[in-house]
């Protein structure tokens, strides 16, 4: 089991998953290897409730999210539908991100060109154990930066403001909550690779 319980973020980093319909049963592993590892994906089969304007709430899920990561295939890149809106829209909330910063990234799920839009973001392939390895030191790495500036906020949430004493109290006030937005666990040897070459070491995490 990859995911460490001790070491359980209070702040999962969100990534929002990008992907087309006939990618949905590889999307679906993608899901639940990110959330064993102590992420909080957003998959639309997984978090869309029914009623909800769906479209509407795609657009949301993107405004909030930490990282965009954009999953490649041969359906999702030489085909006309929704994952190309997504797409656009992903690289448009990628300007908003500083430079230098990880946002968006384009992972394969098989050995394909990339749109030409896509050029300038190093991919991963999630075929590879090497590669779902490297997706998870990206990820870390994000994770860090997200932290650091939510610590540096003017603002930062609730469970980073320090616990004032009670009033009529001289106690010293509790240390501030500590906060973690890792992804956990080595992938090496875990035989968690999504992708049409390995299907046979497709291993699930529930």
């Amino acid at each position: 089991m990859l995911y460490n319980p001790r070491m359980a973020s209070k702040h999962p980093l969100k990534v929002f998953i990008s992907y087309a319909s006939a990618d949905r049963e590889k999307a679906r592993k993608l899901h639940a290897f990110l959330t064993g590892q102590g992420a909080d994906p957003w998959l639309d089969v997984e978090n869309l409730l029914p009623g909800q304007d769906w479209k509407m709430e795609i657009h949301k899920a993107l405004e909030d999210t930490d990282l965009v990561l954009l999953c490649l295939s041969k359906h999702s890149v030489s085909r006309e539908g929704y994952v190309q809106k997504e797409m656009r829209l992903a690289l448009d909330r990628a300007l908003e991100i500083p430079p230098g910063e990880i946002f968006l990234i384009p992972g394969r799920f098989e050995d394909v060109e990339l749109p030409y839009s896509l050029r300038d973001y190093q991919w991963v392939d999630l075929f590879t154990e090497s590669g779902v390895k490297r997706l998870v030191q990206s990820l870390n790495l994000r994770a860090e930066r997200v932290k650091a500036a939510l610590l540096s906020s003017d603002n930062p949430p609730p469970n980073l403001k320090k616990e004032k004493a009670a009033p009529r109290k001289k106690a010293a006030p509790p240390p501030p909550a500590k906060t973690e937005i890792h992804i956990h666990g080595d992938v090496t040897g875990s035989n968690i690779i999504i992708g049409d070459d390995n299907q046979a070491n497709i291993k699930s995490n529930d």
